[in-house]
């Protein structure tokens, strides 16, 4: 397995390559024979925004530290509702898998990267790597699966009801909307959140996981994540919550003490949980 030492530092190049067509893969390589860990970047975007280059602080970040990073691009919202963006994070993460040696990354020590929107998609991918509605597209010559080895989740949604009950409470109409441009019913809402599926009793994957947030976050309330944690934790997994004092929704993606801060918190956590699997 990839040895993984967060206070190494690399030189770091760029590849833009396609996972499936029409959508790309931003790939940051650490220079070097490795093997390199590797991660799986999903950006945020309230499911409908955004692209590859959202995450590029913290990407660029753990990159120059000895991990390959592979940002993906994704189908959106509304013309790709629930759960599109799932399925096509699933095929990400057995894509980067299956061509890991060509990376010099090890295959077996995948992770999983997301913010915001990106969070939910990747934590939801994890938790359930196996479902029939998330890992229905094919990727020829490879029998990978989507299981992730560890988590590190900047302000992840982690009960996306919870999240739209809040809005409509704040009175948000564009997170109102494209929530539901995404989910389409309050039933596919629920039946996507991490929180429920706990709540129901299901028996998800639960890779360990960072969480950071800003106790500021007008997007999602801390509360809410705090009640996931606590679910988490009592279905058996292993899970870290890292509040930052005052700071937003998006507080890393600004180069910042706060940011090196919640970057060095998610290398601390990946040795952590990388060393752990020698």
């Amino acid at each position: 397995m990839a040895k993984y030492d967060p206070e190494n530092r690399f030189e770091v190049s760029v590849k833009e390559l396609e996972y499936q067509d029409g959508l790309a893969v931003r790939v940051y390589q650490p220079a070097g024979a490795g093997p390199f860990p590797a991660l799986v970047d999903v950006h945020g975007g309230v499911w409908t925004n955004g692209d590859r280059s959202a995450n590029e602080v913290m990407d660029r970040g753990l990159a120059e530290s000895g991990i390959v990073v592979a940002a993906v691009d994704f189908r959106r919202s509304p013309d790709h509702p629930c759960p599109a963006q799932v399925a096509d994070v699933n095929l990400a993460i057995r894509w980067l898998k299956s061509r890991a040696a060509g990376f010099n990354a090890d295959a077996s020590t995948v992770g999983g990267i997301g913010g915001s929107s990106g969070g939910h998609t990747v934590l939801l991918s994890a938790m359930r790597p196996h479902h029939p509605d998330y890992g229905y597209i094919d990727l020829q010559g490879s029998d990978a699966d989507a299981t992730l080895k560890y988590l590190l989740l900047a302000w992840p949604i982690v009960d996306p009801y919870a999240r739209y009950r809040f809005v409509q409470e704040i009175g948000n109409d564009r997170i109102i909307g494209l929530s539901e441009g995404y989910f389409l019913t309050m039933d596919a809402m629920k039946e996507g959140s991490q929180f429920q599926i706990l709540q129901r009793g299901e028996k998800p994957a639960l890779p360990p996981t960072l969480i950071v947030q800003g106790t500021a976050d007008n997007n999602l309330p801390v509360p809410v994540t705090e009640q996931f944690v606590a679910a988490y934790r009592e279905a058996g997994g292993d899970i870290e919550l890292e509040l930052f004092p005052d700071m937003p929704h998006l507080f890393a993606n600004t180069p910042g003490p706060e940011c090196d801060q919640a970057i060095l918190l998610m290398k601390k956590f990946a040795a952590k949980r990388l060393s752990q699997g020698r």
